[in-house]
């Protein structure tokens, strides 16, 4: 009877445990479908979700290839207007030589005609002359002699007015004649010279890999890009554009120094101040090889290989970084050289080799203008006789501004092959040669002052950095030096807006681990 205890009460509660089974079956399975649903839902709103964004980004890329098209669109546009507005100059040109060409003929006819006249005229009067000599030595029974003399005299006697106005006629037609086959030279000179002319910008583009190499040029808080520009001069334009960035300068050789830098770096992927200050030791190093290259190959594409020296050709090939009134120096060189030697060859006398040479050589001067006082032509003269230049050559270039007085043929033909390569049209920007100019003259201003190592015109001219030497100058001198340099500035200079000066004075320690 004692088990009977246990058994009631197991009993009950296996038979509550059946009926809480049957009685929240239901419930679970309410509870599995609405879980079920809540998964379908979420599923369909990802579904959605994952379609909007798809549709978003299909729309976003159609607008960029559709505003990618229209800006190719415009710059194709902008090349058509600007090669429809060269042949339109092109075809006036070649119409003002054809009506130059058809003139000269005209006149070289009209000579011709009258040289046939007057030869016509003599032999008529010569016939003439013979006959009254026969009839006056019938009639007055007079020797030849007698007879040519008296007919001679009454001959002269009544043709001097018309011999005098057909020698007048022949000595205008001579010289029209000559003028126009001077101004015929020439114009053939320069069709065989013609080339086009590039004006040279202020900003160089360097390509990059990606776009977060942007985040490593500009450093920490700004630092990797400040030093840059500080050591280089330049200014460093970071914007919107895709794996760009652009180094603006006026000065184009040290703009080309900047982008060298700044490639050797983005190859080397170490980007800080000192790795700044190595690549930029490095790359003046390249420049001076190229400075050399440049003179050499302006001295074979003449034909003259040989003739300068290395240091000669150095300053030769500096002249493609320097501009004047926006026309390249080396370029304008290279085409007042062969001008020169075309005009030679159709003057007796001339040397059309030593035109090459000096032509060549004739704005060297302008490379360190800057750095020597005097004239370019001076300037120029006196670095070609110290390294030992033939005379005739630097006799040759040294009056191409009337700086000293014509000693040779070929300094008369220099300076008109000079004025022919800057006058003819579209050679030169007075414009851009203002505002290099203007640039120049605040770094050249600020540079004289003592302690001031060197100085930079940045923002088109709107800003002057001036790096001046720690161990000469206290910051109080400092100070004062950026008063006086924004003082001076306004008393020499003509610009617009303000002119900011920056006295940046710096002080480093470097010591070697071995």
């Amino acid at each position: 009877m004692e088990y009977l205890s246990y058994i009631w009460p197991l009993g009950g509660l296996l038979v509550g445990l059946g009926l809480g089974y049957i009685a929240f079956r239901p419930k679970a399975k309410l509870i599995e479908q609405a879980a079920i649903r809540e998964a379908e839902r979420l599923k369909n709103m990802a579904e959605k979700e994952v379609a909007r964004l798809q549709s978003e980004a299909e729309d976003h890329a159609k607008k960029t290839r559709k505003r990618a098209e229209q800006e190719e669109e415009k710059i194709l546009k902008r090349m058509e207007k600007k090669e429809a507005e060269s042949d339109e100059r092109l075809e006036r040109k070649e119409e003002q030589l054809e009506k130059r060409l058809s003139k000269a003929e005209e006149s070289q006819a009209k000579y011709e005609q009258a040289a046939e006249e007057f030869t016509e005229k003599k032999r008529e009067l010569q016939e003439q002359i013979n006959a009254e000599m026969e009839k006056l030595g019938e009639i007055a029974k007079l020797s030849p002699e007698e007879a040519k003399e008296k007919l001679m005299a009454q001959v002269e006697a009544e043709a001097e007015s018309q011999l005098a106005e057909t020698q007048r006629r022949k000595v205008e037609l001579m010289r029209q004649h000559a003028d126009e086959e001077a101004s015929n030279l020439l114009v053939q000179s320069i069709q065989r010279m013609a080339s086009t002319t590039t004006a040279e910008s202020t900003l160089s583009i360097v390509k990059l890999a990606n776009d977060d190499l942007k985040g490593r040029i500009i450093g920490r808080e700004g630092r990797n890009i400040t030093a840059f520009e500080q050591i280089t001069g330049v200014d460093v334009i970071i914007d919107d554009t895709p794996g760009a960035v652009t180094i603006s300068s006026f000065d184009m050789y040290r703009r080309y120094v900047a982008s060298m830098v700044l490639e050797e770096m983005l190859k080397d992927g170490r980007i800080n101040p000192a790795k700044i200050e190595d690549h930029m030791e490095k790359a003046e190093k390249n420049a001076e090889k190229l400075l050399l290259e440049l003179g050499r190959k302006a001295e074979e594409e003449l034909g003259i290989s040989g003739t300068f020296p290395d240091e000669v050709l150095k300053l030769v090939g500096r002249l493609r970084f320097r501009t004047s009134y926006g026309q390249n120096v080396l370029r304008h060189s290279v085409e007042v050289a062969w001008l020169g030697a075309e005009i030679a060859q159709h003057i007796p006398g001339a040397d059309p080799e030593i035109l090459k040479k000096a032509g060549l050589v004739h704005d060297m001067g302008k490379a360190v203008s800057h750095e020597v006082e005097g004239g370019h032509a001076l300037v120029g003269r006196d670095i070609l006789q110290k390294y030992g230049v033939a005379k005739p050559i630097w006799q040759a270039m040294q009056s191409h501004h009337e700086d000293v007085p014509y000693e040779t043929i070929e300094s008369r033909i220099l300076q008109a092959a000079d004025a022919i390569s800057a006058a003819r049209p579209g050679a030169r920007r007075e414009t851009l040669e203002k505002y290099i100019k203007r640039l120049r003259q605040l770094e050249e201003i600020s540079s004289n002052f003592s302690g001031v190592e060197k100085a930079y015109a940045l923002q088109a001219g709107r800003e002057v950095r001036v790096f001046v030497n720690a161990r000469e100058m206290s910051d109080s001198a400092s100070e004062k030096l950026s008063f006086e340099v924004a003082r001076k500035i306004e008393a020499e200079c003509q610009y617009p807006g303000e002119v900011r000066v920056h006295v940046i004075r710096e002080r480093r320690f470097t010591e070697v681990a071995h």
